[in-house]
């Protein structure tokens, strides 16, 4: 049986999580604050910057983001969109594990069995009318996860750019929704447990995911995209926009894991 509430957290923090077993280092030292902020590039290559959250008036800016800067974002949703670039700013291949492959492949399966049971828990702690009505306050349909056009026959370098803006995507919703838990329902400790750990796995398959990219096809730079931040919206309307980005995600990683674990098979 779930529980919602219990102790306070003991770790006597109450940002991101450190990393933890679910997080791989296939992309090198992802989530080590870069000395230049989110315009700093991987292995010092020089990048541009996401300016304009979604919900600013103007459209947001065009600019490249880096691999490790993107790791940052997780605890800072917004929106902004870089381009694709191909070239030599890769680090090297000895950043990548000799096991990477295995490892992504159970990153993947491990966000996938543990999807559904993340959102039931969700639910509960956010307690009425969530409980009780979310196949009407949980309807996804507002929520839009990256394009998703890949599928088992698609190339292997499509489907690696695919995944990793989706993943991009989830983590910085990850980071949104846990902020709002730690101040709407700061003694939950399992769903927090939860959130931190879903958090940790993603950033860990990101980190792989950069390293695979990297080291097969020397992309070191990808077209991103993030979701609206519920920072400033009412506390109703923080609830509702985590359980929609939960159920979606439910349905997204289904799909992802059926289209990725195919192509994890080491080259």
């Amino acid at each position: 049986m779930w529980e919602c509430h219990g102790a306070p957290r003991g770790d006597g923090r109450r940002g991101s999580p450190g990393r933890g077993a679910g997080e791989g280092r296939g992309g090198g030292e992802a989530g080590r604050p870069s000395p230049r902020g989110v315009g700093a590039g991987l292995g010092g290559i020089p990048a541009g910057s996401l300016k304009s959250p979604l919900s600013r008036p103007p459209p947001p800016p065009t600019g490249v983001v880096p691999f490790v800067a993107l790791l940052l974002l997780q605890r800072r949703p917004v929106a902004g969109r870089a381009l694709l670039v191909n070239g030599p700013g890769c680090p090297g291949n000895s950043l990548c594990r000799a096991n990477v492959h295995e490892q992504t492949r159970k990153q993947v399966a491990l966000l996938n069995a543990t999807a559904q049971d993340l959102f039931s828990l969700y639910l509960k702690c956010q307690g009425e009318p969530f409980s009780s009505e979310s196949e009407k306050l949980c309807n996804p349909g507002g929520i839009f996860f990256p394009a998703f056009h890949v599928n088992r026959t698609s190339e292997k370098k499509e489907v690696m750019v695919a995944m990793y803006k989706l993943f991009a995507f989830l983590n910085a919703s990850l980071g949104n929704i846990t902020r709002d838990q730690e101040e709407l329902n700061p003694t939950a400790k399992e769903l927090l447990d939860r959130l931190h750990n879903t958090t940790k796995t993603t950033r860990g398959l990101i980190s792989n995911l950069t390293c695979l990219l990297c080291k097969n096809y020397n992309v070191f730079q990808v077209d991103v995209s993030y979701g609206e931040s519920s920072k400033g919206k009412s506390t109703f309307k923080k609830k509702q926009q985590g359980c929609q980005v939960l159920r979606k995600y439910v349905q997204v990683i289904a799909q992802a894991a059926r289209i990725l674990l195919p192509h994890l098979s080491p080259a």
